[in-house]
């Protein structure tokens, strides 16, 4: 009994472990243009620097207090403007599942809403009611009766609460239908909107915080963003071709394009970074879902594995798996137990859903550095 009581604390402490920061930052103090700056930080860390969240970007506004020089009113980051306008949610998710009603979207605007279950494009200048999300899976969504547009009503909600709300499946979209019927309206914002700026590393972040106005591309070929000092770190679109200094970011987390088995490749990992990687959180797996495009492989190791004494699945660095994202089929412990060892991938490609393989299987896989 001691054992077992044991054995479920320990389970707890285990899953409140706090998230690790999987992008270090770098603060470069030399006036560059941005083409410049991106070569700069490709050659010595990862690329220019990428934001995911409101977190990182309270990380990225300490650096600011290392620019002495007065003078100085902006410090590059990795976003620059595009020719492809693509849909993406305000959380920084990709847009996998899609509602949209016939013959939307349109194309003409760039903000979503959802009107009676399905989505439709909008204005984003358009004023709205629209609904929140109030934790990192979609249960407590907040409906938030003021009239706000597009932006504003983006910055309600991660002031107050996480963002607004993302729509990843049927039953996601069916729980905003019913807090909009619950609340008699048949129109509200959602985390959707469309726009063409890229990060250099191609991450799937939709994270933005502009300043209020931005970007608006003042003289036509305003096409990189940089962080504007005396603007509570908010973002500016501006030409590409000015000199400021910038930040570049490292990521944690690495694809290894040999093909290994699982324990050769916990084995690599170890002996040249720090261990496979562990995905015990939702930002992490999409940090995961960032770099795993990388990989040569349709499936690539990760530092999850199976025990048959237990019964349960572990990560190697020593997290239980409190988060979960299986393919549908896989991570069951009737499942496992047919097969004497099975370790844990994800696939590089479609939605990047965990899957369990034989470990003797030969994968890419990915490596945690830090």
């Amino acid at each position: 009994m001691d054992q077992t009581l044991y054995f479920i604390l320990l389970l707890i402490a285990l899953c409140s472990v706090s998230e690790c920061v999987q992008r270090q930052y770098h603060f470069i103090n030399e006036r560059k243009t941005w083409t410049e700056a991106q070569r700069y930080c490709r050659e010595n860390y990862t690329d220019l620097a990428t934001v995911d969240s409101m977190n990182e970007m309270n990380n990225m506004n300490e650096l600011k207090k290392r620019v002495n020089d007065r003078s100085v009113q902006y410090v590059w980051i990795g976003l620059q403007k595009t020719g492809c306008d693509e849909w993406h949610w305000s959380s920084g998710e990709p847009v996998l599942y899609q509602n949209w009603a016939t013959g939307q979207p349109e194309g003409r605007d760039y903000c979503a809403m959802m009107k009676t279950g399905q989505w439709h494009d909008m204005a984003c200048s358009a004023t709205r009611r629209f609904i929140c999300n109030n934790s990192e899976v979609n249960t407590g969504l907040v409906f938030v009766s003021k009239l706000k547009n597009w932006r504003n009503a983006q910055s309600y909600c991660r002031q107050n609460h996480i963002d607004l709300v993302r729509v990843r499946n049927q039953n996601e979209n069916q729980q905003v239908e019913k807090i909009m019927n619950d609340s008699h309206i048949s129109e509200a914002w959602i985390g959707l909107f469309r726009g063409s700026w890229q990060w250099s590393d191609l991450s799937d972040s939709s994270f933005r915080y502009w300043d209020t106005g931005e970007p608006n591309n003042s003289g036509g070929n305003e096409k990189c963003a940089a962080v504007k000092l005396n603007a509570q770190g908010r973002w500016n679109d501006i030409s590409c071709d000015n000199q400021f200094p910038f930040v570049c970011h490292e990521d944690k987390l690495i694809v290894i394009r040999e093909s290994l088995t699982w324990s050769e490749a916990l084995r690599y990992c170890r002996q040249n970074h720090v261990d496979l990687v562990s995905v015990h959180s939702e930002e992490i797996q999409r940090r995961v879902m960032n770099v795993v495009k990388r990989a040569s492989t349709a499936e690539v190791w990760m530092g999850l594995r199976y025990s048959r004494i237990l019964g349960i699945w572990f990560w190697v660095s020593g997290e239980t798996v409190c988060y979960q994202n299986w393919a549908p089929g896989n991570g069951s412990s009737e499942e496992d137990c047919e097969h004497a060892v099975r370790s844990g991938a994800v696939q590089s490609g479609g939605d990047q859903r965990w899957i369990s393989r034989p470990e003797h299987h030969k994968l890419n896989f990915i490596c945690s550095r830090y």
